[in-house]
């Protein structure tokens, strides 16, 4: 058994090796319609090898929904787009049952069509924009994996991965998502507005035709469906160390207003911290952290995930996971403020040990 367990970190740790060039290659290809947006592509693919979905938001025109499909036809993954309107039905999403007659016997019967979430990648665009039944039905399909019409259950394609956008201007008319379905997302990513030289060279290149929609089709696939389903499995097994462990735990535990009990996470509250939240990060938050910080270590060729990369993905991670009190938010403090004060209050090279109790 000890020579199977290690064959199997070889053979891991081959795979893991090759990542970095895989990775180097998608980049290339998303690049060809995309100019920067560099982190955000990589928390993107970081959520798809977590397994997890992402919430992205960023004002109108900062090419969320060109990133996203850049990123299907990369992967050679199948792709739809969902327009999330105050008028969408749950069935418009997830497909319903029809009535048509049998060409053959000519009896009627009814026959499931599918909607657009039967796709590797979904982009449900906008998700604020449609009623709560809607946005409960989607999110229940994205936590299941499966639809249910008619007493019949249909599983979605595997792999999976919904990337979900909202717009923070216009807020009249919308509907939030709330705080536990926000939890679904294993990411929160923002997008940002391009740096100056990015914006000029996005001009220059969409002016002249040599990127955007059109030069969709100059993008070649680097990986199948079956490469990120085995990257998926090989994030999973990859090792997580005590303190890797304990970093995320400490960060997570210390986000919560009752503050930590000892001095790995409880006993003492870190006041000046916990007086601006009203909620923290759950044990949901602690693994989403571990997840995604083994998946960037996978892309970067190692095989143990740092705290380091624990603290590049901690903003995605947590940041819709923790909630500025009222106080809070009469001062100005942000969930990333919050986020940061953990960070200086936690130091990650301190030894952290498993609780007793």
């Amino acid at each position: 058994m000890a020579d199977e367990n290690k064959t199997t970190d070889a053979n891991d740790i081959a795979a893991v090796e090759k990542w970095p060039e895989i990775y180097k290659n998608l980049v290339a290809e998303v690049s060809k319609v995309i100019v920067g947006q560099q982190d955000v592509i990589e928390q993107m693919v970081v959520a798809m090898l977590g397994r997890g979905h992402a919430l992205l938001e960023g004002v109108p025109g900062v090419a969320k929904t060109l990133m996203v499909h850049s990123l299907a036809q990369a992967m050679n993954l199948t792709f739809h787009r969902i327009q999330f309107t105050p008028d969408l039905m749950p069935s418009d999403i997830t497909g319903t049952d029809v009535l048509q007659k049998d060409p053959v016997t000519q009896e009627l019967g009814y026959k499931f069509l599918k909607g657009p979430i039967f796709a590797n990648i979904v982009l449900a665009d906008e998700i604020n924009r449609t009623p709560p039944k809607t946005q409960a039905s989607m999110l229940e399909a994205m936590e299941e994996r499966k639809v249910s019409a008619g007493g019949e259950t249909y599983p979605l394609p595997d792999p999976f991965f919904v990337l979900a956008t909202q717009n923070p201007l216009e807020q009249e008319g919308t509907y939030p998502l709330p705080q536990v379905q926000l939890d679904r997302f294993l990411l929160y990513i923002k997008v940002d507005y391009p740096s100056l030289r990015e914006e000029w060279d996005i001009v220059r290149d969409v002016s002249t035709g040599s990127i955007g929609e059109r030069a969709l089709t100059a993008i070649q696939p680097v990986l199948q469906s079956e490469d990120m389903l085995e990257a998926q499995r090989l994030v999973t097994r990859m090792p997580a160390s005590e303190q890797l462990i304990g970093y995320a735990w400490s960060l997570a535990r210390a986000s919560r207003p009752a503050g930590p009990k000892d001095k790995n996470g409880g006993d003492k509250p870190l006041e000046e911290i916990t007086k601006w939240i009203n909620w923290g990060s759950g044990p949901r938050g602690v693994l989403a952290l571990i997840n995604c910080s083994k998946a960037r270590a996978l892309i970067h060729g190692r095989y143990e995930a740092t705290v380091e990369d624990i603290n590049w993905i901690v903003d995605p991670c947590l940041r819709h996971r923790i909630s500025p009190n009222y106080s809070g938010i009469t001062s100005g403090v942000t969930s990333e403020d919050i986020i940061g004060m953990l960070q200086k209050e936690i130091p990650s090279d301190q030894k952290f040990v498993r609780p007793t109790a």
